[in-house]
């Protein structure tokens, strides 16, 4: 008979993994399920549950369909995870989004004294050609204005993570052939700033709408991790209103199956048709993700939220949606509550006022204090 089609991992324990697959045409008498050479189940439905484990284990299966005439080729192998696993705690961030090269940056340490403000997320890091990162693109990773901000901000206390991708420009995921060439420009900015922390913005066609990009990155990460495994690793990534769409739960799920070990996964709820309650849709979303990762990775409620980050748009968003102070502190002490690991907006850059200004890249929109949404956002 043909070859069953491939398999996925639908429910999973302590001690089980639950496989699915679909028939392929032509006479059935059942299935055997394989890790390896051995078989570990027989069944003449299109799915069965593989028992006995051992919590926090790995497992890698194909399915063969046999009949009188004998066994199929095998099925695409699919690789599943166990519950149990003890996840170590994350360390929170308050970073809201510092741009060096775009609306008329501010100065960090100004920021900060104002504020109370510690960490920035410094954006935005693309290809400067082939798999070579450079700020925007065309600024070098020393000696020029990134650098001296950073330089700045860790003279007055704080420190930065930097922002690897966004929606557009020339990125290092498509131009990176391989996860080990990926890893290896990430590598060159954490060495270059000694980092604590990465986060790639992971958005649009050419990597987050691509199979094979969003699956380069994530082992990229993976690489990162098992090399530098006090750094941690967040992925930012837009979402719907109720919870991350097709590619968002993609990009979890094959985060939990290639154990790439993310630290925090952060959705940004903006230009979503958020309406006029931010603050409900926020949520809504936020809940959305909390169980994508239940599901995807097996961890509890307060698990999943530990390993969740949120990033806003300040003032008016680029579909009007307006999130006001009161709305964003509402948004924080939601986030505080629940454990979220990292709060970030979109940006230092345009938290100014300018009540009749449209959507600016050096004001927020709409009529604030300066400063107004860091400072609500360093209370996180």
């Amino acid at each position: 008979p043909p070859a069953p089609g491939a398999p996925t991992v639908t429910t999973r324990s302590d001690t089980s993994l639950t496989l699915a697959w679909s028939a392929p045409t032509g006479p059935i008498t059942g299935y055997r399920v394989y890790e390896g050479g051995t078989v570990r189940a027989t069944t003449s439905g299109t799915t069965t549950t593989i028992t006995g484990l051992a919590a926090c284990s790995t497992h890698t299966y194909t399915v063969k369909a046999y009949n009188s005439a004998g066994e199929s080729a095998a099925s695409t192998p699919v690789t599943g995870t166990t519950t149990g696993c003890d996840t170590p705690d994350v360390t929170r961030h308050a970073a809201p989004y510092l741009y060096m090269g775009w609306g008329d940056p501010p100065n960090p340490s100004t920021v900060m004294n104002a504020t109370g403000v510690k960490w920035f997320t410094m954006a935005f890091i693309l290809s400067g050609g082939g798999c070579s990162p450079a700020w925007d693109g065309n600024r070098p990773l020393h000696n020029g204005i990134d650098a001296q901000a950073i330089a700045q901000i860790r003279a007055a206390g704080g420190d930065v993570l930097p922002s690897i991708g966004g929606w557009s420009g020339n990125k290092l995921g498509p131009n990176c052939a391989t996860p080990e060439a990926l890893a290896g420009a990430y590598q060159q900015v954490i060495d270059a700033y000694d980092l604590k922390a990465i986060d790639v913005d992971i958005e649009n066609s050419d990597e987050f709408e691509n199979a094979a990009v969003q699956d380069r990155i994530l082992n990229a990460l993976k690489i990162i991790k098992q090399n530098n495994p006090d750094v941690q690793t967040i992925l930012t990534f837009g979402t719907g209103t109720a919870g991350p769409n097709y590619w968002g739960t993609r990009l979890i799920n094959r985060a939990a199956e290639l154990q790439a070990n993310v630290d925090i996964f952060t959705i940004m709820p903006f230009n979503f048709a958020g309406g006029s309650d931010m603050y409900g849709s926020t949520v809504s979303a936020s809940e959305g993700l909390k169980n994508a990762l239940k599901s995807a990775f097996g961890w509890s409620d307060a698990t999943a939220y530990s390993h969740m980050g949120i990033s806003g748009m300040n003032g008016l968003s680029d579909q009007r949606e307006v999130t006001t102070p009161a709305t964003w502190t509402s948004i924080r002490n939601w986030a505080d509550s629940h454990n979220l690991a990292r709060l970030a907006f979109w940006s230092v850059n345009r938290d100014r006022p300018c009540p009749t200004g449209g959507v600016a890249p050096n004001c927020s929109g709409i009529d604030q204090q300066p400063w107004e949404f860091t400072r609500i956002t360093a209370g996180f």
